[in-house]
């Protein structure tokens, strides 16, 4: 029961998402063509929700709910490996019309070939797994 909590709020996560429109194919087909602003909107209000909860974080070093200190390391130097990640992520966002969490809630809402698409991302992220210690990081 513990994980009550955890389900709750991925629940609460699908429905705004779907609301949101933001699991729409069509909607991540404009955004690629540039036709508009929906899921720049949305991406962009993430990503101030996210710097303002780090920075609150940070400031009042809030602890984690086992009384632990959350730690934000700070990201290597060096670009090239995330321009490359966020170019195949992109890729395969586009081909797809889907990333990582849309994939489940499609997958819940019963769009069942989206199965084949989160088969396709456990394999990635499995042979990623192979091959990381041979890529130059």
């Amino acid at each position: 029961m513990k994980f009550l909590k955890y389900i709750a709020v991925g629940f609460l996560f699908g429905i705004v998402l779907t609301k949101s429109e933001a699991v729409s194919w069509y909607r991540i087909y404009e955004m690629f063509q540039f036709q508009s602003f929906h899921m720049y909107g949305i991406i962009a209000v993430a990503i101030c929700t996210g710097f303002i909860g780090i920075q609150i974080i940070k400031k009042f070093a809030i602890s984690d709910f086992k009384s632990r200190p959350i730690e934000i390391e700070d990201k290597e130097k060096g670009s090239f490996r995330y321009w490359v990640g966020g170019l195949f992520f992109g890729l395969g966002w586009a081909l797809v019309g889907a990333c990582p969490g849309p994939i489940f809630i499609l997958i819940g809402a019963g769009f069942l070939p989206v199965i084949v698409i989160l088969l396709g991302a456990l394999i990635g992220t499995l042979l990623y797994g192979v091959i990381k210690d041979k890529l130059p990081h």
